[in-house]
């Protein structure tokens, strides 16, 4: 009787039993190996896909930034003078020329003062050529750099995001640039403003758009050379308004949330002046625009604007009794933020409390208390 025959006739395709066991320890043993295949492909698969996915994005990024960003930050990313910073730009992704320089230094500083196990005569001139040699390295590299000096860029402050404070990932920066924009630009580009892009933000793009035109320009990272920095038209400006870059003498209240809320004493705030300064409207008394409107308006990266006061009161506090009251609580959040990090969003930049003095912050926290629900 043939194969299928028997089969179709519920008949045994293996009368034995021992070929019956066989053929499940082969079957057993085969889908061991097919699950063990799988699995230790199943990495490269993953990462293979991922690549492709990015790829996408940064392709549909690319059609997004020529048709959105080009005409300001040029089609190179590389910034137009006096209207964009540039993108394609080793500053905003922190690349340090210096760190092999300095790092080699610091082993050799270390090995040349080791008192337990001091260097040689002869190791010691060795050590003191190369150091020679490295100050002579940094030297030629500073040399080559001065084009770049001259326009702004500072090569001993080479990290946009630690020089602003941003505690997040630099993808987080850029995607949070794009979704509400940079209002307070316009009092250091000549008029000019970086618009808010996102749909929540009364922006044309979606947040799926967002996220490619990111991938995009993250996608400029690299281990650039002193050619791509020379490049570079124009460099990012901190936001704080020439007149006041002194800070006419003035103190900020720094970044103790005790001393903060102390120096604030019997002082009254000013709710309207503390919502410009908010919205990056006016000026700190030390000539900086802040931005928090930029990661609280939308609720996106900073929790929402709206209801802070009554969730001041109604939920933090009572989970916090070290804070005696919704003033203090403010104070804190604002100069010391990364005491205490709202679950589900990142913490905030810790230098506030330098770009302020004590009526900036009292101003800012009655501000805040008027958002209730």
């Amino acid at each position: 009787m043939g194969f299928f025959s028997r089969f179709l006739n519920g008949q045994m395709l293996f009368e034995r039993i021992e070929t019956r066991i066989l053929v499940g320890v082969v079957m057993f043993v085969g889908t061991l190996i097919l699950v063990g295949w799988v699995a230790i492909n199943e990495t490269a698969r993953m990462a293979a896909f991922e690549q492709q996915f990015n790829a996408r994005a940064v392709e549909r990024g690319a059609a997004l930034y020529v048709s959105n960003c080009a005409s300001c930050h040029n089609p190179d990313g590389y910034g137009q003078a006096n209207r964009a910073p540039a993108l394609n730009n080793p500053q905003l992704f922190g690349y340090d020329y210096f760190a092999s320089i300095r790092s080699e230094r610091q082993d050799l500083q270390n090995e040349l003062n080791n008192t337990e196990t001091p260097p040689t005569a002869e190791r010691t001139e060795a050590l003191q050529l190369r150091l020679g040699e490295l100050d002579a390295q940094e030297l030629q590299l500073r040399q080559q750099m001065q084009q770049a000096t001259q326009r702004g860029y500072d090569p001993d402050r080479p990290d946009r995001l630690l020089n602003l404070g941003w505690a997040g990932s630099r993808q987080a920066f850029i995607f949070t640039t794009l979704v509400h924009g940079r209002p307070v630009s316009i009092n250091y580009w000549g008029g000019n403003v970086m618009v808010a892009w996102s749909q929540q933000a009364g922006g044309p793009l979606r947040n799926d758009q967002l996220q490619d035109l990111t991938s995009f320009i993250m996608n400029w990272n690299r281990d650039f050379t002193v050619e791509d920095l020379l490049s570079v038209n124009q460099f990012a400006i901190e936001p704080v308004d020439p007149r006041f870059a002194t800070g006419g003498g003035a103190a900020g209240v720094g970044r103790d949330g005790a001393a903060a809320y102390a120096a604030i004493g019997e002082l009254t705030g000013d709710p309207n002046r503390g919502q410009s300064i908010y919205n990056g409207q006016e000026p700190t008394a030390l000539g900086f625009y802040m931005a928090c409107a930029t990661c609280h308006a939308g609720g996106n990266v900073g929790p929402l604007t709206t209801g802070t006061w009554t969730r001041v009161l109604n939920e933090r506090l009572p989970a916090l009794p070290q804070y005696t009251s919704g003033e203090e609580y403010l104070v804190h959040s604002i100069v010391a933020p990364n005491e205490y990090v709202v679950t589900g969003y990142a913490g905030m930049p810790d230098n506030l409390g330098d770009q302020m003095d004590a009526q900036d912050l009292v101003d800012l926290v009655a501000f805040l208390m008027t958002q209730d629900q």
